[in-house]
């Protein structure tokens, strides 16, 4: 067993460079998340994301562009954006839509590489609204989605509606696990360019919140 050493008897002089070290681990306060969000919609989407207001009540830096482009030319644009600022976290956010096959796999590929991480629906975003209200995992065409959330709603569903987000908050807790549920029902082989409704919005909400308490 290890013996503890003795006291020398000398009074140690103070390591002014470990006082100094000390005083700023101290005074060290955790760098402010910075969310750079790059939205395909140029309203929908951005309007969503906008409203969780986190750069005001919680002092993190959200920045939300609409370019209202598409898969591939979304994320190389995205790329460009990234290195003009300083941000701990970038994403991506855009729909599967009818675009070839090619196009969206290589927008996913080249987000990975770069580090950009995706909040993509198959096929539209609007799955994520609906999903704040039941559960729901049948295969279905974007054209479907405004009827749909109009009889959820009770009214007519704008597409850029600006309120969304305060109309579904309660519900969001909901839509997570409704959102996450679908996601595991595909099992370990994910293909988000065929797994239609699928959305990983989910995600992107998630990290927002967890950086909001």
């Amino acid at each position: 067993m290890p013996r503890t050493p003795k006291p020398s008897g000398r009074k140690r002089l103070p390591d002014k460079g470990r006082r100094f070290s000390e005083r700023r681990a101290v005074n060290t306060r955790p760098v402010p998340a910075r969310f750079l969000i790059v939205c395909e919609g140029a309203q929908t989407e951005k309007n969503y994301f906008e409203s969780f207001e986190l750069a005001v009540r919680f002092k993190i830096t959200v920045k939300v562009i609409g370019l209202g482009d598409n898969t591939l030319n979304l994320v190389s644009q995205t790329c460009k954006l990234m290195r003009q600022g300083d941000y701990t976290q970038v994403w991506c956010v855009f729909d599967r839509d009818s675009f070839p096959a090619g196009q969206f796999n290589a927008a996913l590929e080249l987000a990975q590489r770069e580090g950009i991480q995706v909040a993509y629906s198959n096929e539209a975003f609007e799955l994520w609204y609906l999903l704040h209200f039941h559960y729901h995992s049948a295969a279905t065409s974007r054209a479907l989605y405004g009827p749909l959330l109009t009889e959820r709603l009770g009214r007519p569903y704008r597409k850029n509606a600006p309120d969304m987000y305060d109309q579904l908050l309660e519900r969001q807790p909901d839509a997570i696990q409704n959102a996450q549920t679908l996601w595991e029902s595909y099992g370990s082989d994910h293909n988000p360019e065929k797994d239609n409704p699928s959305t990983t919005v989910y995600l992107l909400v998630q990290e927002l919140n967890r950086h909001a308490r």
